[in-house]
């Protein structure tokens, strides 16, 4: 099997991490490839950077050149699952709604601990999309944007620790979610310092696909998802 992890920022070091994260979570023999597009915001935290990824990473996976099993879209709350669903046959799984799904089996409420503020909206709009808001007790803020994260995961713990003991303590939230695909590999030293289940939407999201492809499953095409109308499309793919 093999599963094409698309990272929706152009930071290729935050590429390598979520793959890693990918393959701690995927069964052997699962072969795991990170996309990084060729356009767009080094990170993404704010509705113009999401749309932009939303079309960069379209870009990206239809020009991978081979066959693969499954696509992992690996931003909390970005754009652009919908598009890839039309264009593609396989199964797309969103971080966004694997991390909540699988936090929906560990707990009667959950709460996401995101990057910055400015992207709870974007989130909670996401989820209440998705229909997955109503078990959501809250999404809160760290403070951190999304390359702070790399550049200092001991701030990044003690920030996400923090703003999770909140929910915990005062939302009741049963379960953690972290918001961010730049928080791959954070989830063990949360749980050791908060005592609840962490769920990362990376591996989350590995996992979903897996059990579609094995069970035979992809995207319903006989309305919503179906193929895009053959119309001219200009500009797009970018060719140069």
């Amino acid at each position: 099997m093999k599963i094409l992890v698309a990272n929706v920022n152009t930071t290729a070091s935050m590429t390598r991490s979520i793959v890693e994260q990918a393959e701690r979570a995927a069964s052997p023999g699962t072969e795991i490839v990170g996309i990084t597009p060729a356009f767009g915001a080094e990170s993404c935290e704010g509705n113009f950077e999401s749309y932009l990824a939303a079309v960069a990473v379209m870009d990206a996976v239809t020009r991978y050149e081979g066959p693969f099993d499954a696509v992992v879209q690996a931003g909390y709350g970005e754009h652009g699952r919908e598009g890839l669903q039309e264009l593609l046959d396989v199964p797309v799984v969103d971080i966004t709604e694997a991390a909540a799904s699988t936090a929906m089996y560990l707990g009667h409420r959950y709460s996401v601990v995101t990057t910055l503020d400015r992207t709870v909206p974007l989130i909670e709009d996401r989820l209440l999309l998705a229909g997955l808001r109503a078990r959501c007790a809250s999404v809160r803020s760290s403070g951190l944007g999304v390359l702070e994260l790399e550049e200092d995961p001991a701030r990044a713990v003690e920030a996400i620790v923090e703003e999770a003991a909140i929910a915990v303590r005062e939302d009741h939230a049963e379960v953690i979610v972290l918001g961010c695909g730049g928080m791959a590999d954070l989830e063990a030293a949360i749980t050791a310092r908060l005592g609840v289940p962490v769920v990362d939407g990376v591996a989350a999201a590995v996992t979903v696909a897996e059990s579609l492809v094995r069970l035979g499953l992809s995207t319903s095409k006989v309305r919503t998802y179906a193929p895009p109308r053959r119309k001219r499309v200009t500009g797009w793919p970018i060719t140069s």
